[in-house]
């Protein structure tokens, strides 16, 4: 038997050789491994052996916890300590397990060889007893039940396919679901955030002691951004890193090239290979619920912290709420009582201003009074310049009639004009004259009147004082006025005698109308 092994590490492709005798087998293999390997399938279609396979892909994505899904990293800096190696918990007998999986290649490519050359004797073999069962048919016509034994196969097959199918598809509806309570768990995260955050802004204004809080916060929100970050860098370092290992695994190609007269037992690789595949994919569904299991009680926790949080968060918004109500009660009462005040006070300036108006009253009509008093006085004032004046001219008018009377007294110490005087003075009585109807029809008269009868008892007077030697021949008497009119009373005698009566004049002295009764004068 020769054996020819090639590798090509800059594609995926194989390379055929062409041997003059044996025949050629094209095969392509990936190898999986514990941190995501493959799982492949073999195929025989029309005397070549196509193989494909689907590379497993390991998962480890981050999960967001913050209220908005950061940038992307646009400009990275170079980090001496990110240069030393990280513990990525590789296993240290990675090198061991690759040479092994090596050697596990080259055991399948000479196991897939042999099969290969068995499939094509079998072809042979098939061909010629499908040429012998034609002749055989042309031959008897004997019915055979092989064709339906080959069909429930097939539809057991196919069963057995639709089932792996169904339960591909139930799977993944479960990690859909799984995935839409994560999103939903982190729209109602970002949903609390954001409540918490204006609340947090409602509270600056209401209290410092907010602040805090706040500041508290952003620190939170600034660490869990920062792990966020690392959470990310430290996948991008996983993916690259599983690039890697896949491009190691997935870039080997084998051209194997053996004898095809070797005989194989097919049952046996075909159970050894599904076996495998089997362990494989028990492995890695093992995996893949171990992880989901550990993503998912790490998010319980995450959101049972996230719980306690909004309730603490939800007891001081309380707590807020209970103190903006308290203070808006009391501002309410102080409201109320500044009302009352400034109704008070209000009340206070209307009666201050009744009562300024009222002093203002009482002082504009002291005003008027004190105004007409001032007037009265001038009034009086005059009158009483007037009255003056009126006794000045009198005495001037007195002293006149003094010098006239002392001249007449030197007369009548003659007796010569005695007779004529008398005679003058009962002629001038004798004329009857309403001296009240006078008063009434004129102030002016009335004046004069008063004037007149003063004088006329002053000259009775001094005449009574010039004649004291003889006895009086006519006698003047004033009384107070009457009601009724006033006639003057006719002398029954003529004579010089006179008597004035000056208790009834001192007693009436401030009226100035008089009745005068010439009284018989005796010689």
């Amino acid at each position: 038997m020769k054996k020819t092994v090639r590798t090509s590490e800059s594609s995926f492709s194989s390379r055929s050789y062409t041997a003059p005798v044996s025949t050629t087998v094209r095969k392509s293999y990936s190898v999986s491994s514990s941190y995501g390997g493959t799982r492949g399938s073999a195929r025989i279609v029309g005397g070549q052996l196509m193989n494909s396979g689907v590379y497993g892909a390991g998962i480890g994505s981050g999960l967001s916890r913050g209220p908005a899904v950061c940038p992307p990293l646009t400009a990275v800096t170079v980090n001496k300590s990110l240069l030393a190696p990280l513990n990525l918990e590789i296993d240290p007998n990675i090198q061991t397990i690759r040479i092994h999986e090596k050697e596990q290649i080259k055991t399948l490519n000479n196991q897939f060889a042999s099969f290969i050359d068995k499939v094509r004797f079998l072809e042979q073999e098939n061909k010629r007893l499908e040429t012998k069962w034609s002749i055989l048919q042309e031959q008897t016509t004997s019915h055979s039940t092989i064709n339906a034994t080959f069909e429930n196969h097939i539809a057991k097959l196919r069963r057995h396919l639709d089932g792996l199918g169904n339960e591909k598809t139930h799977l993944e509806c479960e990690l859909n679901n799984i995935k839409g309570l994560v999103e939903d768990f982190k729209k109602k995260y970002e949903d609390e955030i954001n409540k918490r955050t204006e609340s947090e802004n409602s509270f600056v204004l209401l209290k410092k002691d907010a602040d805090q809080a706040f500041m508290n916060s952003v620190e939170l929100e600034t660490s869990l951004n920062c792990l966020r970050d690392e959470i990310e860098f430290l996948t991008l370092i996983y993916e690259q890193e599983l690039k890697e290992l896949k491009s190691l695994t997935g870039e080997t190609s084998v051209v194997v090239e053996m004898d095809n007269r070797r005989g194989l037992d097919m049952d046996a690789i075909v159970a050894e290979v599904r076996a495998q595949y089997e362990e494989i994919a028990n492995r890695n569904r093992a995996e893949a619920e171990s992880w989901y299991r550990q993503k998912y009680e790490e998010l319980q926790v995450t959101v049972t912290q996230h719980g306690e949080n909004l309730k603490s968060t939800k007891a001081e918004i309380s707590e807020y709420n209970r103190n903006i109500l308290r203070l808006r009660s009391e501002i309410d009462t102080i409201k109320g009582m500044r009302t009352n005040q400034d109704l008070q006070i209000k009340e206070a300036e209307e009666r201050g201003e009744v009562a300024v108006k009222e002093a203002r009253h009482r002082v504009q009509e002291l005003e008027e009074a004190l105004q007409r008093a001032k007037h009265d006085m001038t009034r009086q004032v005059r009158e009483y310049q007037s009255l003056m004046n009126i006794k000045l001219a009198l005495d001037i008018e007195i002293a006149t009639y003094r010098k006239l009377l002392e001249g007449e007294e030197s007369r009548l110490v003659r007796g010569v004009q005695s007779v004529s005087i008398s005679k003058q003075i009962c002629e001038f009585l004798s004329n009857p004259i309403n001296y009240n109807q006078i008063y009434l029809r004129d102030f002016h008269l009335n004046r004069y009147y008063n004037h007149f009868i003063a004088e006329l008892q002053i000259f009775s007077l001094i005449c009574w004082k010039g004649a004291s030697s003889r006895p009086p021949s006519l006698v003047l008497q004033l009384e107070p006025p009457r009601r009724q009119p006033f006639t003057p009373i006719r002398p029954s005698r003529t004579g010089l005698g006179a008597r004035w009566d000056l208790h009834e004049a001192g007693r009436r002295k401030e009226e100035f109308s008089f009745n005068m009764l010439i009284i018989n004068a005796t010689h």
